[in-house]
Parts: structure tokens; C-alpha cells; sequence
């Protein structure tokens, strides 16, 4: 009775012991994945924040290119323009051009 008593004892331990040691496996092994999945989303946040920040930038400059745009439309802005930028004179105008200080 007493050895077979041990020997059921010993079947239960090893059975424990099994199940324990896979359990553990399976949800390390699920743990170790959720994980790493969280870790992606937050990364993804993160990049979208930053595209998003791109975004908002590029919107603005696409309005400041637009306002240029009309601007340029203008004769008398497009000549201003091109005298200050280009060095464009009129008929009997002399261009000096002066250094900028750099102090």
C-alpha cells in the first residue's frame, strides 16, 4: 500500500510539476508578446505625433506659398520683387549694393 501510495504520489508531483513548468512557459512566452506588442503601438504613436507636427508645418508653408502665389499675380509686386531680389533697375535707375554689417 505504502509503495503505491509513493508511486501515485510521484505521478501527481511529476504531473504538477509538468503543468507548472509549461504553464510558466505559456505565459511568459504570452507576456513576452503582449509586450512587445504594446512596445510597436507606442512606437507608432510616437511617429504619428511626429508626422503629424510635419503636417501642421507643411500646411503652413503650403498657405505661405499660396499667399506668394497671389502676390506674384500682382504686376507692381512682381516688379518690386524682382528689383529687390534680382538687382532688376528701370530705365535710368543706378543699383548700389551695400554690405550687410556683421556684428
Amino acid at each position: 500500500m505504502k509503495k503505491r501510495k509513493k508511486t501515485v504520489l510521484k505521478k501527481h508531483t511529476r504531473r504538477f510539476l509538468v503543468f507548472g513548468i509549461s504553464s510558466f512557459l505559456i505565459i511568459a512566452i504570452v507576456l513576452v508578446s503582449v509586450s512587445k506588442i504594446v512596445f510597436e503601438i507606442i512606437d507608432k504613436y510616437k511617429e504619428a505625433s511626429e508626422l503629424e507636427e510635419k503636417k501642421v508645418a507643411l500646411e503652413e508653408k503650403e498657405k505661405d506659398l499660396n499667399n506668394e502665389i497671389i502676390k506674384l499675380q500682382d504686376q507692381e509686386y512682381l516688379a518690386g520683387y524682382a528689383r529687390e531680389k534680382y538687382f532688376y533697375s528701370k530705365n535710368g535707375e543706378l543699383i548700389i549694393r551695400i554690405p550687410k554689417d556683421n556684428k
